[in-house]
């Protein structure tokens, strides 16, 4: 099932055939034939930078030149990275920055560099990059010359016996004029078919040691795991306080506007009947009757409100009754199949039928669809939402929509979201969410 994602373009020629020639390839092997001048200067400045800090630490002077060591290495792993991006493709975020004290200057900035992680950790990069470098280097020059070299080996064989005394590209020779040349017709095709193989084989070579490449700097010029994760766990918090914040704007906006309203008013309606009660029985049993109509109104209103809130059907019946209850208020008639082992905990219950709630407003108002269906199941430890609709598509989780606040809330718990919807339906959106119990 598609979820949005661009499709890949149909090429004529198979991959084995195509990666020769692919910008990526060229790029790959740019990156890789750049690792020996940057290996080289990241391992010098960092050997160099280590062995005058260690020598100097007898004095003070030695934790300023580590600092200025890790400094430095932390500015090259700016031009990693960026090397990585343009060449790999990888778009890697800058580490965690140094933790400082406000106020103390240098002695902050220096113990900010000297505890800092990060900064270790591009040291070890400088470290192991090095021989990588070489390795890579030699490699994919060795590869590439050599097969192209001798790919195109029938077009310049000419040059040996219009040059030099030889009759072609010399394999072995004794000194004595005895030897082996690659210069009949048959040695000349053969070569350009190990050239072809060779030539063949180099991207895939390449591709391999690039995703070696990839995994050094991911894993050692980028933020930490734990560093992500706090990252992430701060945004979720963000997104979690502002959508409580919402709903709490929301609920005391559809109180003031709804139900209050709707009582202040009752309110009145049975003063004036009070004071009517006496003189005009008939008309204050009128105005009673109406307050009654308005009580009722307002009854139902708190009962959406409370449903809004948290339904009760939910918290008693799970999931299965409180999705067939929501189907059934949707002006599109909507199929549910629900097929849970258990249930979850109380939040992760609570987001998936608010999740459901609002693509089925969704499909109501905007979708133009005839029919709709909901499908949730268990997959290991994840809770599974499809809900598909045949209307008009065209939905997107851009910046702005429902969908991305949607997104945003799935997010904070680690859920997903995903939306496939092409100009003429049909809809598809899937979600993910925690298994909790």
């Amino acid at each position: 099932m598609a979820y949005g994602f661009p499709e890949p373009r149909e090429h004529r020629l198979p991959a084995a055939l195509r990666a020769p020639i692919e910008a990526r390839t060229w790029r790959e092997l740019l990156y890789l034939l750049l690792n020996l001048p940057m290996g080289i200067i990241g391992f010098v400045f960092t050997v160099t930078m280590l062995s005058l800090g260690a020598g100097l630490l007898v004095t003070f002077l030695g934790l300023p030149v580590l600092a200025l060591m890790l400094a430095g290495c932390r500015g090259l792993g700016v031009v990693e990275r960026e090397r990585a991006r343009q060449c790999l493709r990888i778009d890697v975020a800058a580490p965690e920055p140094l933790r400082r004290r406000p106020g103390q200057g240098f002695m902050s900035w220096l113990g900010g560099q000297l505890t800092s992680g990060a900064s270790w950790r591009h040291i070890l990069y400088f470290f192991v990059h090095f021989p990588w470098g070489v390795f890579t280097f030699s490699v994919a020059i060795s590869f590439f010359t050599y097969g192209w070299g001798l790919l195109t080996y029938p077009l310049w064989q000419w040059v040996f016996p219009a040059y030099t005394d030889q009759p072609g590209l010399q394999l072995y020779g004794d000194g004595n004029g005895n030897g082996w040349w690659l210069d009949s017709p048959f040695e000349v095709a053969m070569t350009s078919v190990l050239g072809l193989l060779l030539v063949l084989v180099t991207p895939w070579l390449i591709r391999g040691m690039a995703y070696v490449d990839r995994g050094l700097v991911a894993g050692l010029l980028g933020p930490s795991r734990l560093a992500s994760r706090v990252t992430e766990l701060e945004s979720d918090r963000g997104t979690v306080v502002d959508t409580a914040a919402a709903d709490l704007r929301r609920i005391e906006r559809d109180l003031h506007d709804g139900a209050q309203a709707r009582l202040v008013a009752l309110a009145m309606d049975l003063g004036l009947a009070k004071e009517k009660l006496q003189e005009d029985p008939k008309a204050a049993a009128t105005m009673v009757e109406e307050a009654h109509g308005e009580v009722k109104l307002a009854l139902q209103e708190l009962r959406d409100l409370a449903r809004g809130i948290h339904p009760a059907v939910l918290t008693d019946r799970g999931l299965d009754a409180a999705l067939s209850a929501l189907a059934a208020r949707c002006t599109v008639p909507v199929q549910v199949s629900v097929d849970l082992p258990g249930r979850p905990v109380p939040a992760i219950e609570g987001i998936a039928y608010f999740t459901v709630s609002e693509l089925l407003q969704n499909v109501s108002k905007h979708s133009g669809a005839s029919r709709a269906a909901v499908d949730l199941w268990r997959s290991g430890d994840r809770l599974m939402i499809h809900v598909v609709d045949n209307g008009r598509g065209g939905a997107s989780t851009g910046r702005g929509s429902g969908l991305a606040g949607l997104a945003e809330r799935l997010g904070a718990v680690d859920g997903v979201l995903a939306v496939d919807s092409p100009a003429g339906g049909p809809t598809t959106v899937a979600a993910e969410l925690p298994w909790r119990t």
